[in-house]
């Protein structure tokens, strides 16, 4: 009990410390910002792009459905609407609870098939973040090398320097569970006498892991996983379009690079915060908007990329039959217990 009580404070402490940063964030971003202004900047968009922003939205989390079904294929083989539901109810879970509970979420609500144990979804997640990550950096090189970053501007390289070393780090130790030997050494029925639960999970978490490893779903995994971020550029070039902003695909492409890196950090619920002052920075010192419409932009961006989750989240949710705090409590629970399995 002594041990759970400091963690139980560092956690709260590091909550409010995560909650308030994306606040300072918020406001910084909004100063000046003339928020009065934001009703004739609504009555004026072209609705129209901002429909196609909403399309493009939903259009990259069924790109993730996809791509999240075709790297478990050797373990399940889930249908799309499985992997597409588990994905918009963790969607949903972000945009109301912090540090992104989420990926737990999605990954419990997989689980519960037989035959997908939870440590073997969480380390599917995972793969899918590295392979995320590795196409996010090659992205970064990519504006930084077209488009020079102004002064101040540093934070973005050390952040995707920061990026890279967790990448590699990450990816290592996953090669090794991904590439070791042969599945053969791993058989699922066999249990040895006396065998204990956590062995045996984790006997099953490998042999999953080096079938994934030995299919041609996880090279396909990885190259959908390109596509996967480059449609992410589309809700932000179409809701520039619709808010009457004449800047470039290339534009939409910079801020969605760098807004994902800034995803990277600990945040309040739905990115709020750090999601404004990403997109008035960006904006304002790469590409000369006028601060006061980059800042109402930051909002208006950020609800036409949430407002599909959340909708979109609260139908997948529907159809799970579960309710919401019970779906979380039960995540962690599995969770934790899994990690007490393993200590």
């Amino acid at each position: 009990m002594s041990e759970k009580k400091p963690r139980s404070t560092r956690s709260k402490v590091f909550l409010v410390a995560v909650n308030l940063l994306s606040l300072a964030g918020l406001l910084f971003a909004l100063r000046g910002a003339n928020l009065g202004q934001i009703t004739n900047d609504l009555a004026t968009m072209k609705w129209g792009w901002v429909a196609l922003a909403v399309l493009a939205d939903v259009c990259v989390y069924f790109w993730h459905a996809i791509r999240w079904r075709v790297l478990l294929l050797p373990v399940v083989k889930f249908s799309f609407f499985d992997t597409a539901r588990s994905i918009y109810v963790g969607l949903l879970v972000n945009e109301i609870i912090p540090l992104r509970a989420g990926e737990l979420v999605r990954c419990y609500i997989l689980s519960r098939n037989p035959a997908l144990p939870l440590s073997v979804a969480l380390s599917s997640a995972l793969i899918e973040r590295v392979f995320d990550g590795i196409w996010l950096c090659l992205c970064l090189v990519a504006v930084l090398h077209y488009m020079p970053l102004p002064p101040g501007f540093n934070y973005v390289v050390d952040g995707g320097y920061a990026l890279a070393t967790a990448v590699v780090l990450v990816a290592a130790a996953l090669s090794s569970a991904l590439f070791r030997g042969s599945t053969t050494k791993w058989p699922l029925g066999q249990v040895t006498p006396n065998e204990s639960h956590w062995r045996r999970s984790l006997r099953v978490l490998l042999a999953d892991l080096q079938i994934i490893g030995h299919s041609r779903s996880l090279l396909a995994s990885f190259f959908q996983s390109l596509p996967y971020l480059l449609l992410q550029t589309l809700p932000i070039y179409f809701s520039m379009r619709g808010y009457g902003f004449d800047l470039s695909l290339s534009t939409a492409f910079a801020l969605m690079v760098i807004l994902r890196l800034g995803s990277v950090l600990p945040q309040a619920p739905g990115n709020i915060g750090i999601f404004q002052f990403v997109t008035r920075e960006v904006l304002v010192k790469m590409f000369n908007v006028v601060p006061d419409e980059a800042a109402r932009f930051s909002l208006v961006l950020w609800g036409i990329v949430t407002m599909p989750l959340l909708i979109g989240g609260l139908i997948a949710l529907s159809t799970t039959g579960l309710q919401f705090r019970k779906l979380h409590s039960d995540a962690q629970s599995e969770a934790a217990g899994l990690s007490q399995s393993k200590s």
